[in-house]
């Protein structure tokens, strides 16, 4: 938890924040997420692995979630990402899936 909250101080993530991921690079999160996310969540959920982020019941409803979301899934797996690759990871899903603003 502390982890999470020293994330959002750093970054500055707030839900009142207008573009909640704009330091982070999209492309380099895409690249992340492709190299690293993309095969287990293809297991998990089929098709592409998108459904992780289009499903009706997903997890994900505000930048804080998505945050510790990523966060979680790196701890989880070991992917070994430093803070501002979880950043970037989050630009990009953001950009691409969930669109908060």
């Amino acid at each position: 938890m502390r982890y999470l909250l020293l994330l959002s101080a750093l970054f500055g993530f707030s839900l009142a924040h207008a573009a909640p991921f704009e330091k982070g690079d999209a492309n380099k999160g895409k690249a992340l997420v492709d190299k690293q996310c993309v095969a287990c969540h293809v297991s998990l959920f089929k098709g592409d692995g998108s459904g992780v982020y289009t499903r009706a019941d997903h997890k994900v409803k505000n930048p804080n979630q998505l945050v510790a979301r990523i966060a979680g899934c790196n701890i989880n797996t070991g992917a070994g990402w430093f803070p501002e690759d979880e950043l970037n990871v989050a630009a990009y899903l953001n950009n691409k899936y969930y669109k908060f603003k």
